[in-house]
């Protein structure tokens, strides 16, 4: 199985654009949160018109995964904390989004939802506890904020990253994370697109201008994945760690 990870679009239609054409490429598109921006002069609720038309043209070419990003918080639930119910609509078109799980190819992928108070935090903990219990491997996390630490957090000047993602990490030992939010780190010296912490991989591909989004593709029958951004392209394979068979991949 091929995935193709995008994030952090930000309702740019020229990379939405290359994405439903590569789409059919691969066995299955992630793009893990900030499909909306709010800085723009688009309104919200166009913006989310337009990208819920997207994620059903890539639904006809292959399989979808899609979290919710901090700008994706559209409305406030009854507890007073903030959540993206506009992409659950999505999940009619057959596309995986916040709060599902569901084996793909082989692999067991969790789609966490960007949490915005202890509720929904807790709700993720439960969901990453409840597949853990599946013993499924390999384990998918799609999550939009990678784990504190890694190297696929560093702006060039600090690292950026998600405090509690590094918890569940450390606590339920997930294959690979895919992620985004940090625009830099793939960019940056120290940074990466990559990382490994413990036996989990960590991903995320950046963000770049122009009409291709910097993009990590991760081929699970192969054991290796790739980046690809205007700085050109680079390999890592996931097998070549001490302890990591690559028929865990397959």
């Amino acid at each position: 199985m091929r995935l193709l990870l995008a994030s952090d679009l930000h309702y740019t239609l020229r990379q939405l654009d290359w994405l439903v054409e590569a789409a059919a490429e691969v066995d299955v598109v992630v793009v893990a949160g900030d499909h909306l921006d709010v800085s723009s002069s688009v309104p919200l609720d166009t913006q989310i018109v337009v990208v819920e038309t997207y994620l059903e043209l890539l639904a006809g070419r292959t399989t979808v995964v899609a979290c919710s990003g901090n700008h994706d918080l559209t409305e406030v639930d009854a507890g007073g904390e903030r959540g993206a119910p506009w992409l659950a609509a999505a999940r009619r078109l057959g596309v995986l989004v916040d709060g599902d799980s569901k084996e793909l190819g082989g692999a067991l992928v969790t789609v966490c939802p960007w949490w915005d108070g202890p509720m929904q935090r807790e709700m993720v903990a439960r969901q990453l506890a409840q597949d853990a219990a599946r013993s499924h491997h390999p384990w998918i996390w799609v999550y939009h904020w990678p784990p504190a630490g890694s190297a696929t957090t560093w702006t060039g000047r600090s690292f950026y990253g998600d405090e509690d993602l590094a918890g569940w990490i450390d606590e339920h030992r997930p294959d690979i994370v895919l992620s985004g939010h940090v625009h830099q780190p793939p960019f940056v010296a120290e940074g990466s697109w990559v990382d490994r912490i413990g036996s989990t991989w960590v991903f995320n591909p950046g963000r770049q201008i122009g009409p291709e989004p910097s993009h990590v593709v991760v081929d699970l029958g192969e054991g290796v994945a790739t980046w690809s951004s205007m700085l050109g392209v680079e390999r890592q394979e996931l097998s070549d760690e001490p302890g990591r068979p690559r028929a865990l991949f397959a």
